[in-house]
């Protein structure tokens, strides 16, 4: 019984995470004319910097909650079959 709440869980948590990060190209995909028209309107600087925190804010926004998924997973794996 456990262990089929486990994997339950674990598809949970699983799915999770592939709608975070769907959800993140979707986000990159409706910002793109934004991101465009700043940089038609400011300058090459500015144009670097909205790429670098806008790339660094996505690949935070996906990496954090997949390794919160594996901590948990790890968790919920029994010392038994760690080993």
């Amino acid at each position: 019984m456990i262990q089929r709440r486990t994997s339950i869980l674990r598809f949970i948590l699983r799915s999770a995470a592939l709608l975070i990060a769907l959800n993140e190209i979707r986000g990159i995909i409706l910002a793109a004319p934004v991101f465009y028209a700043m940089y038609q309107a400011g300058g090459t600087l500015m144009a670097l910097w909205l790429g670098a925190s806008s790339l660094l804010g996505i690949a935070l926004s996906v990496i954090i909650p997949l390794f919160a998924v594996k901590r948990l997973e790890a968790k919920l794996t029994p010392e038994v079959a760690r080993t």
